[in-house]
């Protein structure tokens, strides 16, 4: 029997099992509160698959769903539906996530047009250089690839 295996018997014995007990037979703790990479990735999945669905809803300035959105409420809308809670705004949203890089983004991060220091766009990364958004008045929610290099990126967690 590897100690991974022995792990429910222990438990089972002692009734409860240490932090230290569990790391010794090679077990594992979920904190609560605290997202793990997997669970991440798993909540920016839904929220680009709830911002896609949104495709063709009419753009409207400080709409945050479900049939109208302008952009920061798209991303609003799309994480709530996905268990996860934004700010408002683009740039509330922005120094609310975790920021990463160009080249270490992933499918689910929010992509964040700014000129300057001012965040004044925000979209869902959909891969392949392309974010799900709400682009503007008379427009609607589409696909549509990133037409700036100001942009920067962030992590919801």
């Amino acid at each position: 029997m590897t100690a991974l295996n022995r792990v429910p018997s222990l438990m089972a014995r002692a009734g409860t099992a240490s932090a230290l007990t569990l790391a010794a037979v090679g077990g594992s703790i979920a904190v609560p509160g605290l997202a793990t990479d997997a669970s991440a990735a798993t909540i920016a999945t839904k929220a680009l698959k709830v911002a896609a669905s949104r495709k063709g809803s009419p753009y409207r300035w400080g709409a945050t769903g479900p049939n109208r959105f302008d952009c920061s409420g798209l991303t609003l809308y799309s994480f709530k539906k996905a268990g996860k809670k934004l700010p408002r705004t683009a740039a509330q949203q922005y120094n609310k996530t975790r920021h990463v890089s160009a080249r270490n983004r992933k499918v689910g991060d929010l992509v964040f047009f700014h000129s300057g220091s001012s965040v004044y766009h925000v979209g869902i990364y959909a891969g392949h250089n392309k974010i799900w958004h709400a682009p503007k008045t008379g427009d609607v929610v589409k696909l549509q690839k990133i037409w700036s290099r100001s942009v920067w990126y962030g992590r919801v967690s």
